[in-house]
């Protein structure tokens, strides 16, 4: 008997191919000429597992304005131990420093270390290269990001792993933007365009990976929530819109585009959040979201 997961493979749209024939007459994704949104903040959601078994989430969120970059890091949902950082701060101009916190959830104590003296940003929030932050948990290091070089090099470590990530953009119906589904896949890149064509009379969506379409939606205004599945990576990766507030309101509302891959053995397209803390082979399904609106 065939596995589950390769039937289901069939009826999704193969990224992988050299081309899909189910959209051979699209136009590209995303004329030379559109102009993407600005992305205006990163959050991302670790997991790591101590020597002694105990798990942290841990929340570290980029962001940018007009004049100041930023990044706050939360803890277990505690707001008694967030720590923010702002190139406008005092406490940013020095560029690399050390902070203490107790976590009143599990009295564990938290060490963050960071170094963005030489951080290098284009033109996201989320700096490219040139930076660390660690975050030590009771002595152990539980959280290291960047390529920079540090003094925890040769600490005790724990494993981490992202769990789910989250990009805000704002400006335009385009929205372009790279993602990782895998340890061992490589960064995709995903194109999303919310809003007219020159030649249609009704908005359409169209999404692109590796500059392969994989969904075109019509008449937008009425089939503004859905979902398609797509496989990437050896993956079933499921994606589901829902672009009602884009159109019906605009100046508070925002366009929501999920990517979630899971096991070809689930056949439900959601599962409840926990079983992230709980998968019997220890592996994790990832999330990406991206958020738009139409006000900068």
């Amino acid at each position: 008997m065939r596995d589950l997961a390769s039937c289901l493979s069939e009826h999704a749209v193969q990224v992988s191919d050299t081309s899909c024939s189910s959209y051979t007459n699209i136009a590209p994704c995303i004329a030379s000429a559109s102009t993407p949104s600005i992305q205006i903040s990163v959050k991302c959601l670790y997991r790591s597992i101590l020597s002694n078994e105990k798990q942290m989430m841990t929340t570290v969120t980029w962001s940018r304005s007009a004049s100041a970059h930023g990044l706050t890091l939360s803890f277990h949902d505690d707001p008694s131990a967030a720590f923010k950082i702002s190139t406008s701060s005092r406490l940013f101009r020095k560029s690399k420093g050390r902070k203490s916190l107790q976590l009143r959830s599990s009295s564990s104590k938290i060490d963050l270390f960071w170094d963005l003296s030489t951080a290098r940003y284009e033109p996201g929030p989320e700096p490219v290269d040139g930076f660390y932050v660690a975050v030590v948990v009771d002595s152990e290091l539980g959280l290291v990001l960047g390529d920079k070089d540090h003094e925890l090099a040769g600490k005790k470590a724990g494993k981490f792993a992202l769990v789910s990530r989250q990009e805000h953009f704002s400006g335009s119906t385009v929205c372009a933007t790279k993602a990782r589904f895998c340890d061992g896949g490589g960064a995709h890149d995903i194109s999303i365009r919310c809003g007219g064509e020159s030649q249609a009379r009704h908005p359409i969506l169209s999404v692109c990976i590796d500059k392969k379409p994989v969904i075109r939606v019509k008449k937008l205004q009425w089939n503004f929530r859905g979902n398609q599945t797509i496989f990437l990576d050896g993956l079933l990766v499921d994606l589901l819109w829902d672009v009602h507030d884009w159109f019906h309101n605009p100046d508070a509302g925002y366009a929501v585009f999920m990517f979630k891959t899971r096991s070809g053995l689930e056949s439900r397209l959601w599962l409840h959040d926990d079983k992230i803390m709980r998968r019997d082979d220890d592996r994790l399904d990832f999330s990406f979201m991206i958020c738009a609106c139409k006000n900068v």
